[in-house]
């Protein structure tokens, strides 16, 4: 063997540990730049980068085979078509910078793309607008020297945050959750306008999430994800959305895991998912629905927990960044991109103001004949100087050769067909475009506010929030749940609930429903349907309080034992559970004189009564009409409209002869 190799000397000392260790601090230091973390600068790994440079660079506004795009994109990356056409393929499946056609597999049942050669792909309207401009581009060789790069798009928006990314690299991971459109770009307003904001995770497959642990996306935070569980009746539960990063069939596998566990029980499970998710759990005779609800979510991946681990390239090598540094980053770089897309059109703006001007020196005062008789190149240039010298004090800046050659490549005809007036028009158009864009200069901050706020405007629909944010302190109800109980009310006693089955029956609910409560005395209180609670007496409404269906009420009140009477229209608004919310200044003796609920702004401003007033000395009129269309709808804290301040005996709705006489 030492004769093989020749003497030691001859192939030199080689200590296989520091082979080891430089070796490996090359791979990890590769691995970490160049496959598993984004950078910063456009939140892209340099596989993702390459794709859509290559895309660009295919560009003519038609569909591309996906098979093209992956072959031509081979110039920049030096790894296998497979690797390319599977980033590719996750790019186009976020469905914000690449316009897809074909079977781009499903994220919601885990199904494959068709091959490259099946699909297509072009880039979107959005991402050619705020990802590209070779202008302000910084470039580098590719790796055989061919072709040139970018180093990073200059990308004009925080798409790192909103796609979101997943890597693992040697010694760390990066796990990046993706963010709301809409909100990503209105937390960049509020970064220049220096407001304070907060971001929390959205995914495009819906569901329910508990944000308290996000920790803003650092190492430790957690967010736990739920599906939204519908009870549809007593023996079946709909799953109409799954957690982030599950698929349908993985969903119920672990459905009849659990089964099979013993943990919960089901009779059968149907997968109906096609364009959105729709699973159906059947139960079987004896099981409790909500009981089986929880479970659900106990043991089966209808809730799962994400472990954030915000990590960028910036200034060459890792970092732990709070996704809010991220997002300040994103809009601070935007307005530096568009400072110098300013800077840059300003400059060719008034290059060609000034060769404009120059040609229409040139060509009105007849410069061109001074040439006529010169026999050299020096010559032509030195005349054309010289005719030019008595105008050089009109112009920005001075005349180079450069200008001077420019001239004299224009063409006879061009001269002949001069249009003076037209020049001037489009001098004049110059300088207003260069004004403009000085001024945009100088106002850089609300310039680059209004880009983000036009972005919202051109992208933002249909881009809402799709996961509801909520806390998971107890089994949260689905988004709509099937009514399973009775409500009832107990109006001498002051009472309500599931269990007074001989009293008066307000709706069906649901025992995660909550119930308002208006009171005589004028206070509102929200509290949980339970088998009986405290209402007060003689309540004027009681119901089923659906956020989701928000009600206007039309109220008139008496402000204390003998202060006057006032009328609002109002919406509940959000509210804290148990808490009572007075409805005027809640002033002792005030008293609810009349109450109606709509179901629309419109339905509540047709209402009207008729104000029966108590006889008084001089007073001749002691029946009022009032309209609720008078007065707008405000919160419910609002104080409302004086209606009157003398003695009301009572408040009944009008009747069609009260509206006629009124009228």
């Amino acid at each position: 063997m030492e004769e093989e190799l020749g003497p030691e000397e001859e192939r030199g000392d080689i200590s296989l540990g520091g082979m080891y260790s430089e070796y490996f601090l090359d791979y990890a230091s590769y691995v970490i730049m160049e496959r598993a973390v984004p950078h910063l600068g456009d939140g892209l790994k340099p596989v993702q980068r390459r794709i859509l440079h290559s895309m660009r660079e295919l560009e003519d506004g038609r569909y591309n085979k996906v098979a093209n795009v992956v072959g031509n994109t081979m110039k920049y990356h030096p790894h296998g078509d497979a690797s390319i056409g599977d980033a590719m393929i996750q790019l186009g499946q976020k469905d914000l910078l690449i316009d897809t056609q074909g079977n781009w597999g499903n994220v919601l049942t885990g199904d494959r793309a068709a091959a490259p050669r099946y699909i297509e792909a072009r880039l979107t309207p959005f991402a050619l607008e705020v990802a590209f401009n070779p202008k302000t581009t910084e470039w580098t060789r590719s790796y055989d020297g061919r072709n040139k790069e970018p180093v990073h798009l200059p990308m004009k928006f925080p798409l790192l945050l909103a796609q979101g990314v997943e890597g693992i690299a040697v010694g760390l991971a990066c796990k990046i959750l993706p963010h709301n459109f809409v909100e990503l770009l209105e937390a960049c307003i509020c970064t220049l306008r220096k407001q304070k904001f907060e971001l929390y995770p959205d995914f495009a497959t819906g569901g329910l999430i508990d944000v308290s642990d996000y920790r803003d996306g650092l190492r430790g935070g957690k967010v736990r994800v739920r599906a939204n569980l519908e009870v549809v009746k007593s023996k079946l539960i709909r799953i109409s959305s799954v957690p982030y990063g599950v698929t349908t069939g993985g969903l119920m596998d672990s459905i009849v895991s659990a089964n099979d566990k013993g943990k919960i029980k089901i009779s059968k499970i149907e997968d109906n998912t096609a364009e959105e998710v729709e699973i159906l759990v059947h139960l079987p005779a004896g099981a409790d629905v909500e009981t089986t609800k929880e479970a659900l979510y106990a043991f089966t991946d209808c809730e799962v927990s994400l472990s954030p681990n915000s990590c960028v390239i910036h200034e060459g090598k890792p970092h732990f960044m709070p996704v809010t540094e991220i997002l300040k980053n994103c809009a601070f770089q935007t307005k530096d991109l568009l400072l110098k897309e300013l800077e840059i059109l300003l400059g060719e703006l008034n290059d060609k103001w000034h060769f404009s001007s120059l040609e229409k020196i040139f060509i009105e005062n007849r410069i061109y004949r001074d040439i006529e008789e010169c026999e050299t190149w020096e010559a032509v240039i030195q005349a054309i100087d010289q005719g030019l010298k008595p105008f050089k004090k009109l112009l920005k800046r001075k005349v180079t050769e450069e200008d001077i050659v420019r001239l004299t490549e224009i063409r006879i005809k061009r001269i002949s067909k001069y249009d003076s007036f037209r020049a001037d028009e489009e001098i004049r158009s110059l300088e207003d475009r260069i004004d403009e864009t000085e001024k945009h200069i100088k106002n850089i901050t609300r310039y680059a506010i209004a880009y983000f706020k036009s972005l919202i405007k051109k992208y933002g629909k249909g881009r809402e929030r799709k996961t509801e944010i909520a806390e998971f302190g107890v089994v949260k109800r689905a988004a709509v749940v099937v009514a399973s109980e009775t409500l009832y009310l107990d109006r001498k006693n002051g009472f309500a609930g599931t269990s007074l089955k001989k009293d008066e029956v307000i709706e069906k609910c649901s025992m995660l429903d909550d119930v308002i409560i208006f009171s005589l005395d004028g206070e509102m209180r929200v509290t949980k349907v339970a088998d009986k609670f405290f209402v007060g007496k003689r309540p004027v409404h009681v119901a089923i309080f659906r956020k989701e269906e928000p009600k206007v009420y039309s109220m008139i009140y008496r402000e204390g034992r003998d202060g006057p009477y006032f009328a609002k229209r109002f919406k509940a608004g959000g509210v804290t559970r148990d808490k009572i919310y007075p409805m005027g200044k809640g002033t002792k003796g005030t008293r609810v004189m009349y109450f109606a609920v709509h179901d629309s702004e419109e339905e509540s401003s047709e209402n009207a009564v008729m104000i029966h007033l108590k006889p008084a000395l001089r007073l001749r009129n002691v029946s009022r009409l009032f309209s609720f269309g008078e007065i707008a709808v405000k919160g419910r804290g609002s104080k409302g409209n004086i209606v009157t301040k003398l003695q009301v005996d009572r408040v009944v709705r009008a009747t069609t002869n009260d509206l006629g006489a009124g009228k």
